[in-house]
């Protein structure tokens, strides 16, 4: 691919955008939205969609008060990554936000780009040297975390509440997925809550969706008993075929993030990203009207969604806790 990255439509809405750049009256203001694929189903769609939706509620009108600009960097090597923010300049967009997390944050970043960028559920992006603090981010680049590695120990907490037996605990995770700092944080944090519970844990990779098969091959021949999928933008791309792999497996298995457990997941607790992505807009707002980055606050979820799926414990042969279902956000039979 070659490094520029390409403007991809959504339906009448990249229409709409353009045909708002053609018609400009007025202040009509630009704001540059940021992809990592290009495919129709991925659920960086819906998160985009949130943030559409949170400007909508603020009074935001597309195609009258706001053009939006979508852009994708799929297909083009980490490396290349931070040139695309460089094609932004040539829409002179005021502001970017990205859909892509820690990863796109750091491309942000590594770009040197001085146009404001709001990235919404970063990991850790003070561990991954993204902001000086959460407080003060001290740079162009503010957002939101959804506190990656400080739930790890929650996550198993519960798988264990839910399954008392449980004796081998599989984690799943993803290999440069963020900084060095958060994913040693990340992994040491599991390794701790697995030995004060008494679990032995196996830790298993995934660099690509290539590497699941084999992941989940391990985690049969190893007699595991139950999986944690760490934080991961790709694996949260891909969290359906980790949910298929875990059913086919008969493998109880626990998320960060709500969407897997919709879609058949055992379990998952964790911070609401289309909520993060709402509230980037308010962020986008404050910028728009003249707040400067580094002085907005990266804000930090007030509420963890604990969701459990039903059907499938039901399929896996679980009977959740009661205990446990009353203090269950959602429970999805």
């Amino acid at each position: 691919m070659n490094r520029r990255a390409f403007v991809i439509g959504l339906g009448a809405v990249l229409a709409t955008s353009l045909a708002a750049e053609a018609q400009q009256v007025g202040n009509v203001r630009r704001i540059g939205l940021l992809l990592t694929t290009v495919a129709s189903e991925h659920p960086q769609r819906e998160l985009a969609e949130a943030f559409r939706r949170g400007l909508r509620e603020l009074g935001y009108v597309e195609g009258e008060s706001i053009v939006i600009y979508y852009w994708s960097t799929q297909g083009a090597s980490a490396e290349r990554q931070p040139d695309v923010f460089a094609d932004f300049a040539r829409f002179n967009v005021e502001l970017i936000v990205v859909v892509g997390g820690t990863p796109a944050a750091r491309a942000a970043k590594q770009s040197n780009v001085v146009v404001p960028v709001i990235a919404p559920a970063m990991g850790d992006p003070v561990g991954d040297g993204v902001v000086v603090s959460l407080a003060r981010p001290g740079g162009n680049i503010t957002g939101s975390t959804f506190l990656g590695p400080a739930l790890v120990p929650k996550r198993i907490e519960l798988l264990k509440e839910t399954i008392p037996g449980v004796s081998r605990l599989a984690a799943l995770w993803h290999p440069g997925a963020y900084g060095d700092r958060t994913m040693k944080e990340m992994l040491n944090e599991t390794e701790a809550a697995a030995h004060k519970l008494g679990v032995q844990l196996q830790l298993l990779e995934a660099r690509s969706a290539d590497d699941f098969g084999r992941a989940f091959a391990a985690m049969t021949r190893e007699r595991t008993s139950a999986l944690v999928v760490l934080p991961s933008p790709m694996f949260y791309g891909e969290h359906k075929r980790i949910v298929d792999l875990a059913l086919r497996n008969r493998l109880p298995a626990i998320f960060a993030f709500r969407e897997a457990a919709d879609n058949g997941g055992l379990m998952s607790y964790g911070a609401n990203l289309s909520d993060l992505f709402r509230r980037g807009a308010i962020q986008a707002d404050k910028i728009l009207k003249g707040a400067k980055p580094a002085d907005l606050p990266v804000e930090q979820p007030t509420k963890f969604e604990l969701v459990i799926n039903l059907k499938t414990a039901k399929a896996l042969g679980l009977t959740i806790p009661l205990s446990l279902l009353l203090r269950t956000d959602q429970v999805i039979q």
